[in-house]
């Protein structure tokens, strides 16, 4: 199989817009000689809203209707898979369990060729910041040339179309050189020291949006609640730990936004907490949105949309969520 699927002829790579969805696209580049790259979200992907065909390859999305060969590392993208009567080891590519996408991609051309030394320290990379398996918060927080290059991704652009630039643009850096050289590229360095403008914005919508529910006697989730904003805002949820060190898990909560247009729907993401690395637990967020049956993740961050057919559904979910979230993270 392998033979065959690097004799084919793929037409672009569709991938996820984060370190990991980067980082695997490279290695994919590389492999296949493809120039092409699409970035785009799991919601895109199961909506269908994205044409995917045989001539492409998908990293670190869920299954698309058809694809020329799959690569990705979330369970709930098996399960949905399977769901469909498709098991997901016969799908062209590889599913796997692991820390990251590009572990996934990365192991899988290491059984029968040799890779550029700097994929290994990419795959490292990947796992740390996917998996967000930081030891501490000084260790996420420190300016190694990973964290910086994942900062520069997550700065704000002038619109889609830059942003969808620059993530090219590194996807081939990450392909071409080491981590360290990338990091020191003026466009890496100027984009982190731009995020490191925004954290001061995030950090007072954290404190001025956030809160816990008077039931959460421990304070152990934490919710910041954008759904009444008009407009897009975004924050890293990371950063609460700096303003609430005791919260063991973030609740983030905001309106789900097409063309410009608020709707209905809302988008809740979750995570654990740095602190929770260094205890014996069972929580897992990605489990959470599981039996929500809203979305998907890690054990550690996870995210997904709840669907409101109304106004008032609307009014009545961005309170009884919240409320939802933490009755199922008081049973694990």
């Amino acid at each position: 199989m392998r033979d065959e699927t690097r004799q084919q002829s793929y037409s672009s790579i569709v991938t996820h817009n984060d370190f990991d969805g980067l980082g695997s696209a490279a290695i994919l580049s590389w492999a296949f000689g493809i120039e092409e790259i699409r970035f785009t979200g799991p919601i895109a992907v199961g909506k269908a809203e994205i044409a995917i065909s045989l001539e492409d390859i998908v990293s670190d999305l869920p299954y698309p209707v058809e694809c020329g060969l799959w690569f990705d590392h979330h369970a709930g993208n098996a399960e949905e898979v399977k769901l469909r009567g498709i098991d997901p080891q016969t799908i062209p590519g590889r599913f796997a369990i692991a820390p990251s996408c590009v572990r996934v991609v990365y192991d899988y051309f290491t059984e029968s060729e040799e890779l550029p030394e700097d994929f290994a320290e990419l795959a490292t990379a990947g796992d740390l910041i996917d998996s967000f398996a930081y030891p501490s918060l000084d260790a996420w927080r420190e300016d190694t040339p990973a964290n910086r290059i994942d900062r520069a991704l997550k700065s704000s652009s002038e619109n889609r179309r830059e942003h969808e630039r620059f993530l090219r643009e590194v996807t081939f850096l990450m392909r071409d050189l080491p981590l360290a050289e990338i990091a020191e590229e003026e466009i890496i360095r100027s984009r982190a020291e731009r995020y490191a403008q925004e954290e001061v914005r995030m950090l007072d919508l954290i404190e001025k949006y956030g809160r816990t529910l008077p039931e959460d006697v421990a304070c152990e989730l934490f919710i910041v609640d954008f759904t009444a904003f008009s407009n897009p805002a975004r924050i890293d949820k990371k950063l609460i730990g700096l303003l609430h060190p005791k919260a063991r898990g973030y609740v983030e909560m905001k309106p789900v936004f097409r063309s410009g247009t608020k709707t209905f729907n809302i988008a809740v993401s979750l995570s654990l907490a740095l602190s929770m690395q260094q205890h014996t637990h069972k929580k897992d967020m990605a489990e959470i949105m599981r039996l929500l049956n809203i979305g998907d993740g890690h054990a550690g961050a996870a995210a997904g949309v709840w669907q409101c057919k109304s106004t008032r559904e609307f009014q009545i979910m961005k309170e009884e969520l919240p409320r939802k979230i933490l009755e199922l993270w008081k049973r694990m």
